[in-house]
């Protein structure tokens, strides 16, 4: 049981005060009563622990991270997209905070049950959209009413988001997500009930010189099957297993496929400019290694192994016999 401990300077204050009768033993006991009695609200259950908060924060570092990235690629222009703040909520109380009238991105994540929301705020969606027309990014305050190329453009601009957001969840779950519908006014949504808990994920996003909010509202319906993998001992078991992350594993995959020159070295010979120059067909230039001495076999023109020369299916080959060491060729590289 852990208590609170007092400084001498405190624990002085209360000896004194008990001694001069401004306090009795009775108060200090019912004051540490009312202490441990604490106000809870049942309308506003707390379902996720602090743990399993911060492992949907850092999936969603990694997805602002990969947002980052593919908007600045799409849009040209300088995007910073970060994590601001991750709390639980009731769904209604999330609902009233969304401004009427904004951007919701509705999105299903087969094979979890539920959908979870993307709130984009208008600054932000028409700026990228003004990006994607070839405009400087600048945003307007129109969300009332959306024309059909913008409603079509805006869609575009978050389906391609989704990838990305497979990527993010890959090392909790293997998730397909899918756009349903994409909605203006929060008072039309029936995704789940009031009082269901909802961790909403607030990112602070800056598309050029215009800035907003996007934010994520998740269900607790949709992570319940799924809420034992959002423990810290989970997140560092699947870390030590796969201590590779997928980018990693991608570049190595791609440096192993990478075509390196390889060069059988016979010898080597100094020559003066006047030699070279009256060299003539039919010439013989003597080399500096004996013909029982092994080539040195370079990547690139880097010595790597030494080798024997020979003959695959009557083609010239050359056969590794050892590693080059350093200080096996007498010769200066």
């Amino acid at each position: 049981m852990s208590a609170d401990v007092l400084s001498q300077n405190e624990i002085d204050a209360l000896l004194s005060a008990i001694s001069t009768g401004e306090m009795t033993a009775e108060d200090l006991k019912k004051e540490e009563e009312e202490k441990k009695v604490k106000v809870y609200d049942f309308k506003r259950a707390l379902r996720f622990s602090k743990d399993q908060v911060r492992s949907l924060t850092r999936i969603y570092e990694n997805f602002a991270r990969l947002l980052t990235t593919h908007f600045s690629a799409q849009l040209r222009t300088y995007v910073d997209i970060t994590v601001a703040s991750a709390d639980q909520i009731p769904y209604e109380e999330y609902i009233r905070s969304v401004p009427s009238m904004t951007i919701l991105n509705v999105i299903e994540v087969p094979p979890l049950e539920g959908r979870m929301i993307m709130e984009v705020h208008p600054t932000i969606a028409y700026a990228m959209v003004d990006r994607v027309l070839g405009g400087q990014g600048s945003s307007i305050n129109k969300i009332d009413s959306l024309t059909e190329i913008e409603l079509r453009l805006m869609t575009n601009l978050f389906e391609h988001t989704l990838e990305h957001l497979q990527d993010a969840w890959s090392g909790i779950a293997e998730i397909e997500p899918t756009m349903s519908e994409l909605e203006v006014n929060p008072q039309f949504l029936q995704v789940m009930s009031p009082n269901e808990t909802v961790v909403v994920i607030s990112m602070n996003a800056t598309v050029g010189e215009t800035s907003g909010m996007i934010n994520i509202c998740i269900p607790h319906v949709l992570l319940e099957p799924i809420i034992p993998k959002l423990s810290a001992h989970y997140w560092m078991e699947t870390v030590s297993k796969n201590r590779k992350p997928t980018e990693v594993a991608i570049l190595e995959k791609k440096v192993k496929n990478a075509n390196v020159q390889l060069t059988a070295q016979l010898g080597t010979s100094k020559l003066s400019i006047e030699d070279f120059l009256s060299l003539d067909h039919g010439d013989v230039i003597e080399l500096n290694t004996r013909i029982d001495e092994p080539l040195i076999i370079k990547i690139g023109e880097i010595p790597k192994f030494t080798g024997q020369p020979g003959k695959v299916n009557k083609k010239l080959a050359v056969q590794i016999l050892n590693n080059f060491k350093e200080g096996d060729e007498e010769n200066d590289w």
